[in-house]
């Protein structure tokens, strides 16, 4: 594509992206006035200084509603939406396969099962079950690689094997958490847990995951060129200078770290890492320098407005990874469908 005809999809997700964050802002129990909304967005620096000092006295009761709720809300929203897309394409471009999901190797059933634990443990803090998820996350992807360079085979395919190696055995982990669970108080949990969810979402919650989401994009940002040559196959590579083995490693490992965090700041989100790339190389073809951006900003799009149908579709809310996957499936299967006669690109 041209640069100009890359400008246009740029502006139309950021456009999109920017629709979807200032509708969000009107979503809840409460309605706010518009103008109201406005102010507290021109107002923004000045009240997050009275948020984090504590001071909430110059604050009204609509303004507490947005900084202490509603905004952090949406800027998590932001963050794991664009994490988990951007992993998805990545993970796609390096082991060369459509059907990669950013859970390939394990990091989702890990992070699944290091949350499990942590709300078994009676009296844990949501910290904890946090941080036995994200812990528990990086183990799977550490087993998964440390299998694979034990084998001397295609290296690409024996990562796909050992991740679904490794997802199996935490999975099956996993079961074994909720059947020792407490069937009243701790297995209910656990399932919530699972099936995803933004609430509750407090300023720490985002400030937590936010170095490693904006770290890790700039980093796929600058190998977005590199990237494109691993996509070609390791031989073709290494005649361009890359070393395939080396980089693709440090990409995995960015990757996952990017993934863990995600699923422990809000449990399994599924369907946006595998079609949210689908739908942006469907636009604008496969080359990373636009996959990546572009994966980044309608990811984060798409999983706001989900997060804007689970909390108003019904009275109660909705678990986040329900309304991905009842929006990711068909997406998916349409996708499937358009590429019948091409192939996927």
């Amino acid at each position: 594509m041209t640069e100009p005809e890359n400008n246009k999809i740029y502006f139309l997700f950021a456009a999109i992206l920017l629709t979807a964050g200032i509708l969000s802002c009107f979503v809840g129990r409460m309605d706010i006035p518009f103008a109201n909304v406005m102010s507290a967005m021109a107002r923004f620096p000045f009240l997050l200084v009275d948020i984090f000092s504590g001071d909430y006295t110059h604050l009204t009761e609509q303004e507490r509603v947005l900084m202490l709720i509603r905004f952090p809300r949406i800027l998590l929203a932001l963050l794991v939406g664009t994490g988990l897309s951007v992993s998805g394409a990545v993970y796609q471009g390096l082991f060369r396969n459509p059907l990669v999901s950013p859970d390939i190797l394990g990091v989702a059933a890990g992070c699944t099962f290091g949350a499990s634990v942590g709300l078994l443990i009676p009296g844990s803090s949501f910290f904890l079950v946090r941080f036995l998820s994200f812990v528990m996350g990086l183990c799977a992807v550490g087993i998964a690689l440390t299998m694979a360079r034990a084998v001397q085979t295609s290296r690409v395919l024996v990562l796909v094997l050992t991740g679904v190696i490794t997802g199996s055995l935490f999975h099956s982990l996993f079961m074994i958490a909720k059947t020792v669970a407490d069937p009243f108080g701790q297995l209910p949990a656990i399932v919530f847990w699972v099936m995803g969810s933004l609430s509750g979402t407090s300023w720490l919650d985002t400030l937590q995951i936010m170095p490693v989401i904006l770290i890790g994009y700039a980093i796929f940002h600058l190998f977005r060129y590199k990237l494109n040559v691993l996509s070609l196959g390791d031989e073709t590579a290494k005649a361009l200078g890359v070393n395939p083995k080396g980089l693709r490693f440090f990409l995995i490992a960015i990757s996952s770290l990017m993934i863990a965090v995600c699923v422990a700041s809000c449990g399994q989100i599924a369907w946006v890492g595998l079609v949210i790339p689908h739908i942006v190389r469907t636009i604008s073809g496969p080359n990373h320098r636009i996959l990546i951006p572009g994966s980044a900003l309608l990811g984060a799009s798409f999983l706001l407005l989900a997060d804007d149908i689970a909390r108003s579709a019904l009275s109660s809310e909705l678990p986040l990874g329900v309304i991905t996957s009842l929006i990711g499936a068909p997406v998916f299967a349409w996708l499937l469908y358009k590429s019948k006669n091409k192939g996927w690109a």
